[in-house]
């Protein structure tokens, strides 16, 4: 079985070289930016809107007991029942000890990436329960049977004609690739599993402390159908996605509809904060929200990595990001692509597992310009690599620098190897491209520079030596 490295790096190579699904992410990003842009235009000071939503969140992270401490009292106090979990397998238990208990035979599930996280689906599937995602573009990949392929557009990687055939192929309904006629199929499918249902479960966008609630953004109406019709509703939300005030969400709804969907405002924004009350029409009649931790507590006691505690899952670094832009989001193998899940994945999981995709980035600075939060990301990255070495460090790269340090500490020995270097470059056309080649992986399919014929320092002697005639 392959490493999570090892496989990374085959379908890298696999998926950089595919110009098909290159041109049809580079098309789909391209129309989100313009209308991002679009939207970023409308705000008075988006610069400022930025700096206020990492004041906000620095603030909710770093008193971020308090926080949920105030969020608990809140819930708990319009009956909902809250459990703390501390990990990953422990929020399963607690989510398939609720379901298995109600006797439930069928899920409907909104859009949570933190039960990709734990990997929900396949928990309550193997204790016998129908999962279905009401997310459309979830609900396409899992007829695909894959995982989402990008936090907000998670079946953003098929075209019209794909999406048709599954559709045929596991709905027996698929009367054209017009979009409008695929939505409809996939409504009458989900409408009846609404009603089926007996247990609904979302994730959430925010936690606002203030009024004990949770906030759970969409465009679709799933999410609420989700709340609204089964009697029993599951909310399973990272500890991070606090915020301390109900006015917060007057910044960050429409900060996140703009960056992570190019739109003024997401079409739905509910507030959930307990069970169905005395007097109103619908909702469930057990209101459950599991409280996610699965070491998030261990990035916030780092001062270095609580600053990644801030993303709000808006995916603005994914579409912007060169390298995933490339290799596309199952690539990264976790839930978490792009340089957010570069960055938090080594930290949630195993750093020496998974710090190769801390070096799958050209350190550009374009994620940490387009995150609304100004997570300083591509610094983040550089701490991984940084920490995954004094960690583990290899031998023959220890070797290397401590070769490489003299050399590059003394004049003499480094104009020898530049000198050398001049020459060995003359053999390089003969063996650029094959093994022989000691750049081969960067030379397979790029330009080596070549080595200057003359350094300044030799140019500045020579100068010198023969001055400029005065003008």
């Amino acid at each position: 079985m392959n490493t999570p490295a090892v496989q990374f790096k085959h379908d890298a190579v696999r998926l950089s070289a595919d110009l098909r699904h290159r041109q049809l992410i580079q098309n789909a990003l391209g129309k989100y930016e313009v209308k991002r842009d679009e939207k970023k235009a409308l705000f008075q000071d988006y610069e400022g809107a930025r700096r206020l939503a990492a004041r906000v969140k620095w603030l909710a992270v770093n008193q971020l007991d308090r926080n949920l401490e105030r969020l608990v009292q809140g819930l708990e106090s319009r009956g909902t029942r809250v459990h703390w979990a501390s990990t990953a397998e422990q929020a399963r238990d607690i989510i398939v000890g609720i379901v298995t208990g109600k006797k439930a035979r069928s899920v409907v599930k909104s859009k949570a990436m933190t039960g990709e996280e734990i990997h929900l689906n396949e928990a309550l599937e193997a204790a016998g329960v129908e999962v279905v995602e009401s997310d459309l573009g979830e609900f396409i990949v899992q007829l695909r049977q894959e995982p989402p392929y990008h936090i907000v557009f998670p079946a953003m990687h098929l075209t019209r004609g794909e999406i048709r055939d599954v559709f045929q192929k596991k709905l027996g309904d698929a009367p054209s690739d017009n979009p409008e006629e695929l939505t409809m199929v996939a409504r009458r499918v989900l409408r009846q599993k609404y009603i089926q249902a007996d247990v609904g479960i979302t994730g959430a966008n925010f936690a606002v402390a203030e009024t004990g609630m949770v906030s759970v953004t969409e465009n679709e109406g799933n999410a609420r159908l989700t709340g609204a019709l089964p009697k029993t509703m599951i909310t399973l939300v990272g500890i991070e996605k606090v915020v301390p005030r109900m006015e917060d969400m007057a910044l960050f709804l429409p900060m996140l509809a703009t960056v992570g969907a190019g739109q003024l405002i997401s079409g739905y924004n509910t507030l959930y904060g307990g069970p169905r009350q005395p007097g109103e029409a619908d909702g469930p009649e057990e209101f459950h929200v599991v409280l996610l931790d699965n070491r998030r507590t261990v990035m916030l006691a780092d001062p270095e990595m609580r600053e990644a505690l801030h993303c709000i899952r808006c995916g603005a670094c994914l579409n912007v990001c060169p390298i995933y832009r490339n290799v596309g989001g199952h690539t990264y193998g976790t839930t978490y692509s792009g340089p957010i899940g570069a960055v938090i994945t080594p930290n949630l999981r195993s750093l020496q597992e998974w710090k190769h995709l801390s070096y799958a980035s050209s350190l550009c600075g374009a994620c940490a310009e387009a995150c609304p939060v100004m997570i300083d990301l591509h610094h983040h990255l550089l701490q991984n690599r940084r920490n995954s070495a004094s960690q583990k460090s290899v031998w023959w790269q220890k070797l290397a620098f401590k070769l490489f340090a003299p050399v590059a500490n003394c004049r003499v020995l480094w104009s020898l190897t530049t000198r050398l270097g001049r020459l060995g470059q003359k053999l390089h056309p003969l063996i650029k491209g094959t093994r022989l080649d000691p750049a081969y992986v960067w030379t397979k399919t790029r330009d080596l520079p070549p080595i200057a014929r003359q350094s300044f320092r030799e140019w500045w002697k020579t100068r010198r030596r023969n001055p400029p005639p005065a003008a």
